[in-house]
C-alpha cells in the first residue's frame, strides 16, 4: 500500500507506543530495535546517564527510524536541538481512502482537509496531512491522479 518514501528518522516520546502505532496503522514492519548506552547517548544530547531507544521500521522502500530520548531525574532533553531527523514523514500510497481510513481508525489525528496537489511533480494527485500520537506530520500523497489539475 505504501510505495515509496525516503528514509526519515524523528523522535516520539514512547517508542512501544509508537511502534504500535505504525505497525497497525501503517502495515510497517519492525525492522531492528535497541537502546544506546550511556557513554554513545551523552554526547548526543549534551546531558550524562540519558539514554536512546531506537527503533527501524520499514516496508517495500519505505523506511522510519523512531528515536526515545530519556534523562535522568531532573534532566530535560531537548529533543528539538538533538533529533537527528525530520517530525514530517510523507508517504506515497496506492489505495489513498484505505489509507485514510486505516490513519484515522488508528488514532491520527487530522491537521487538515483532503486537498489536491495544482501544481508540480504531483499535480492532480491528492493530499492529506495528520498528526501521529507524539505530534509528528504525516502526508499522504496519492499514487494516482484523482483530478484535473487546476
Amino acid at each position: 500500500m505504501i510505495t515509496r518514501m525516503n528514509h526519515m528518522s524523528f523522535t516520539v516520546s514512547n517508542l512501544e507506543r509508537s511502534v504500535d502505532f505504525y505497525h497497525n496503522t501503517l502495515g510497517l514492519e519492525l525492522k531492528g530495535q535497541w537502546t544506546r548506552g550511556p557513554e554513545f547517548s551523552s554526547k548526543v544530547t549534551g546531558i550524562q546517564g540519558a539514554s536512546l531507544k531506537i527503533a527501524f521500521m520499514g516496508a517495500s522502500n519505505c523506511v522510519v527510524e523512531l528515536i526515545e530520548y530519556a534523562a535522568p531525574a531532573g534532566a530535560k532533553i531537548d529533543t528539538r536541538t538533538c533529533n537527528v531527523g525530520s517530525a514530517h514523514v510523507c508517504f506515497n500510497v496506492d489505495d489513498f481512502d484505505v489509507m485514510l481510513k486505516r490513519a484515522l481508525a488508528g488514532g491520527a489525528k487530522l491537521a487538515g482537509e483532503r486537498t489536491i496537489i495544482p501544481e508540480g511533480n504531483n499535480a492532480g494527485k491528492a493530499v492529506v496531512y495528520f498528526e501521529d500520537p507524539d505530534g509528528n506530520t504525516i502526508e499522504f500523497i496519492s499514487n494516482q491522479v484523482l483530478a484535473a489539475a487546476s
